[in-house]
C-alpha cells in the first residue's frame, strides 16, 4: 500500500515571524533541547509564535526506539548538572505563566532521570514562582520510588501518555506497556496529583477501543487527555493507516467531556501539550495547595 495523501486540514504553516524567532534565540542560547523541533511537531509555528515552547530535559538522545517517535535513539550523554538552573533561567526570560517540561527516557541511569527531574521543577519554581508547571514525563519503569522522588516536586499537571489503544501497543511503542502507563497514571492521580494522558489516531485502532481507552483513563483518575492525529515523522516509523476527519475528532471530544474528563483537546494537529495553557484555570489554586 502506498503513503496516503495527506488532507487539506492538515496542511500547516511554515514557521517564521518575531515571536517563532525569539523563542529559537532563547533555546539556542542556552542549548536546550525541545521535543517542539525533536519531535517535528506540527505546531511548532503557532506555539513559538506565541511564545510557549515545550523544553525536553536529559538530552535530545531517547534510550528506547518507539516506532512512532522522530527522537534519536540511541546512548545518551551523562545528566547536564547545569540544565535545572539554566530551564529555569530561560523560562524566566520567555516570562512564561505557563511553561511545559518533558525528556527523554533514560533507562540507562539507575534512577531514569528522576532526580533530576525532580530538581528541575524545584530550580523552574524557585525562579519563577508564579508560573504553572506541566510535565509529560516517561513511565520511569514503573516503579512507585521513582514517581514518588519525582513527584516530590510537586508539579501543577503531571502527564504521562498512553500513545495509543492497548491492542497496538507493542507494535507502537518498545519497552512500555499499556498496563504499566495506567498504573503509572493511577499512582500519580492517588498522590493528589492532576493526571493527563494523550493517544494518537491514524494507527489502526478502532472507535471501541478509543472509547475503552477513555474509559480506561477515568477509571485510574486521569481526568485530562489529549487526542491527536498520528502523523509519519520520517520513512523509518509507522506508516498512517487512516487520516481522522476533524468532525471525528470532535465528536471524540465531547464523548470524553460527556463521560467526565475536566479537560480534553482533540484534533487533527493536537498533541501532548498544545493548548495546555487552556486548562490553566482548573489547575492554580486547586493542585498546588495540595503538597
Amino acid at each position: 500500500m502506498g503513503e496516503l495523501r495527506k488532507p487539506e486540514w492538515l496542511k500547516i504553516k511554515l514557521p517564521g515571524g518575531e515571536g517563532y524567532a525569539q523563542v529559537n534565540a532563547v533555546v539556542k542560547k542556552h542549548g536546550l533541547h525541545t521535543i517542539c523541533s525533536s519531535g517535528m511537531c506540527p505546531n511548532i509555528g503557532e506555539c513559538w509564535g506565541n511564545g510557549v515552547a515545550t523544553l525536553m530535559i536529559l538530552g535530545d538522545i531517547c534510550t528506547r526506539s518507539c516506532k512512532f517517535c522522530a527522537t534519536a535513539t540511541g546512548k545518551p550523554l551523562p545528566p547536564n548538572s547545569h540544565e535545572p538552573a539554566n530551564v529555569a533561567q530561560t523560562v524566566k526570560i520567555m516570562g512564561l505563566s505557563y511553561c511545559v517540561i518533558t525528556s527523554v527516557d533514560r533507562d540507562d541511569l539507575p534512577d531514569h532521570g528522576a532526580k533530576h527531574w525532580r530538581d528541575t521543577i524545584n530550580a523552574i519554581r524557585r525562579e519563577n514562582p508564579e508560573t504553572t508547571i506541566e510535565v509529560l514525563i516517561p513511565d520511569f519503569d514503573g516503579k512507585p520510588e521513582l514517581l514518588d522522588l519525582f513527584l516530590e516536586s510537586a508539579p501543577d499537571v503531571v502527564g504521562h501518555n498512553l500513545e495509543t489503544v492497548e491492542r497496538l501497543t507493542p507494535q507502537v511503542r518498545t519497552k512500555a506497556s499499556y498496563r504499566r502507563s495506567l498504573a503509572v497514571l493511577e499512582h500519580i492521580a492517588k498522590k493528589g496529583f492532576r493526571a493527563k494522558s494523550g493517544i494518537m489516531l491514524g494507527l489502526g485502532e478502532t472507535r471501541e477501543e478509543i472509547i475503552q481507552t477513555l474509559d480506561d483513563l477515568l477509571s485510574v483518575g486521569c481526568r485530562m487527555v489529549t487526542i491527536g492525529q498520528y502523523l509519519r515523522p520520517r520513512p523509518e516509523n509507522l506508516p498512517v493507516q487512516r487520516y481522522v476527519t476533524p468532525q471525528e475528532f470532535e465528536e471524540y471530544k465531547q464523548i470524553a467531556l460527556q463521560k467526565g474528563f475536566e479537560f480534553a483537546e482533540s484534533g487533527p494537529l493536537v498533541r501532548s501539550s498544545y493548548h495546555a495553557d487552556k486548562a490553566k484555570h482548573l489547575v492554580r489554586g486547586c493542585c498546588t495547595s495540595n503538597h
